[in-house]
């Protein structure tokens, strides 16, 4: 019987049903697979489709383009050609079986006419549900609807050989436990401990994507729990399982690692934000002291944001998010002195310190709040509350976003007859300082601090 969830995800997107409609016609089968088929039943919205066809890529090519589609072949030697529709996109895959050699995750591709064949190459019995939309049919050789509505994952095939060929897919077995908060069976479990130095072989850029997916899954506790327990970590970023710091008797602090899983549980599912909060206390483990029978972490933050940036540079992130990750692990801990009183300059300067970052870092302040004492926490809300009121009165007062001195550097050359250079570029600084501490100034009071500092400097 097929799931009525199936059905009512397919009627959603009528080009599904047009482009089975057109292979049928001409005498190709087609079916969905993979991803769609095992979210449209789970009811999961995808903007992803995969279907398998007996048709070879260069038959797909020429039938698609026969009739208006528009299609890329940047995967046509591994048997897929690729299709969009608005903002989906669809890739269309000859039946085939792959064999795999001993340095390398990359396939050599073989034709197949059997769709049980091109099923059992699959990673993971849910994913190895195909479904022809014509017949209203679902092919489940491997009994994947089974597992999937027992939240399970098992392998197709031997889980050994499948972990052997694609070593990515025991890192992709972690982020379907975030993602769907599924759970490995045993043997499968097992296998990767037995393959898991096969990992050498994977790219960084692989790795990183695969995590990226995991990190932002709506159960990335069991998703990090299921690395850092496999050992996989060790091959994306062994310095979380340093998190786990022995809490001793006489020396009482949190559990690091359990408090940095909640607090990524917390925050939004945003890549960046995630990130941050996996990340915020990356540098306790190197920073423990204790005095006075204290533990403390001094500058945690700061050795935390230098960790951060080299460990997300290991997995090829971009330079644009590195930093704004960087950002928050550094600053996670500066509101908290608000209490002690901030000027209004203070907040000025807070604002334009976080940048476009501002939200996501008060949320992961928010979110770091992990603490049972229900007084303690309402304490620290209350004065986090304060502080964004704070900041909410200071942008409704400037245009922060704009801030500027009222004098550029071009002016500031001409007035002085200076030249781009230091000298220029220390001058400007003070400016700047000057606009945030002080507010708005006058373009006559900024001109008289610019021929002070260029005395200082001469």
């Amino acid at each position: 019987m097929v799931p009525t969830t199936l059905l009512n995800r397919i009627n959603d997107y009528p080009f599904l049903r047009d482009l089975t409609d057109l292979y049928n016609r001409n005498q190709f089968s087609f079916y969905l697979v993979g991803g769609a088929v095992r979210d449209f039943i789970l009811d999961i919205n995808t903007k992803d489709f995969d279907f398998t066809t007996n048709a070879s890529p260069e038959e797909s090519k020429q039938l698609l383009e026969n009739n208006n589609y528009k299609t890329t072949d940047i995967g046509i030697k591994f048997g897929t050609i690729e299709t969009t529709f608005n903002d989906f996109t669809v890739h269309i895959t000859q039946f085939r079986n792959e064999s795999y050699t001993e340095d390398s995750r990359k396939p050599n591709v073989e034709k197949s006419r059997n769709i049980d064949d091109d099923l059992i190459r699959r990673d993971f019995t849910i994913n190895s549900i195909a479904f022809d939309i014509d017949k209203n049919e679902l092919i489940d050789p491997y009994n994947g609807l089974k597992d999937l509505s027992e939240g399970k994952l098992k392998s197709p095939n031997n889980p050994d050989q499948s972990f052997s060929e694609d070593p990515l897919r025991m890192i992709r077995l972690c982020r379907f436990i975030s993602s769907h908060g599924f759970t490995p069976d045993t043997e499968i479990f097992a296998s990767i401990q037995k393959n898991i130095k096969r990992m050498e072989i994977v790219s960084k850029e692989r790795i990183r994507d695969e995590f990226s997916k995991l990190i932002i899954g709506k159960h990335v506790a069991l998703g990090i729990k299921a690395l850092v327990e496999s050992n996989l970590v060790d091959y994306v970023i062994p310095e979380i399982k340093d998190l786990k710091i022995e809490v001793d008797p006489n020396h009482h602090h949190k559990d690091v690692y359990e408090h940095t899983l909640q607090v990524t549980s917390n925050v939004s599912q945003d890549l960046t934000l995630r990130l941050g909060a996996l990340l915020h206390d990356i540098g306790k483990p190197a920073t423990k002291g204790v005095d006075n029978g204290k533990v403390h972490f001094r500058h945690h933050e700061v050795v935390g944001a230098r960790m951060t940036i080299d460990i997300l540079q290991k997995l090829r992130y971009p330079k644009k998010l590195i930093s704004s990750v960087a950002l928050l692990v550094e600053n996670h801990l500066r509101p908290h002195t608000f209490k002690m009183g901030w000027t209004d300059s203070a907040v000025r300067r807070y604002i334009i310190d976080a940048g476009d970052m501002l939200e996501e870092l008060n949320e992961l302040v928010r979110c770091d709040v992990t603490t049972k004492n229900n007084e303690k926490a309402e304490t620290i809300y209350k004065y986090l509350d304060e502080l964004e009121k704070r900041i909410e009165a200071v942008k409704e007062k400037e245009e922060l976003s704009k801030l500027r001195p009222p004098v550029d550097g071009n002016e500031i050359m001409e007035i002085l007859n200076l030249k781009p250079g230091p000298t220029l570029g220390k001058i400007m600084d003070s400016l700047y300082e000057q606009r945030i501490n002080e507010g708005e100034v006058s373009k006559e009071q900024a001109i008289a601090l610019a021929k002070e500092v260029l005395k200082t400097l001469n």
